[in-house]
């Protein structure tokens, strides 16, 4: 009888398991739309992983350059153009647009 409970947990273990690996096996892309000068959503969550694109609807060009040096930047994002990055790194990451420095956001990478 104890081996039949043990058995049976274990199988629940793995099961449960399973699932939360094939969770992580399927990143999800999320968009952040820059438009009136801003970026939207100002803070995005997202899992390591995943992949951000940045999509400029604005009427001049923009960057996405994280404010800690070497972990990312877009460099020119034209009009109607886009940039994606697909995180590796955990923590929370602030950006801003070299050329308009009042536009800021917030990456938050779990």
């Amino acid at each position: 009888m104890r081996i039949a409970i043990v058995i049976s947990a274990l199988g629940l273990m793995l099961s449960v398991m399973g699932v939360a690996a094939s969770e992580r096996s399927n990143p999800t892309t999320h968009v952040v739309t820059i438009e009136g000068m801003k970026f939207e959503p100002e803070s995005l969550t997202v899992a390591v992983g995943d992949t951000v694109v940045w999509v400029n609807r604005d009427l001049v060009a923009h960057t996405a350059t994280s404010s800690e040096a070497g972990m990312f930047d877009s460099k020119l994002i034209a009009p109607d153009k886009s940039w994606k990055l697909t995180v590796r790194n955990k923590g929370d990451f602030r950006y801003s647009c070299t050329y308009h420095p009042t536009m800021k956001a917030t990456l938050h990478v779990q």
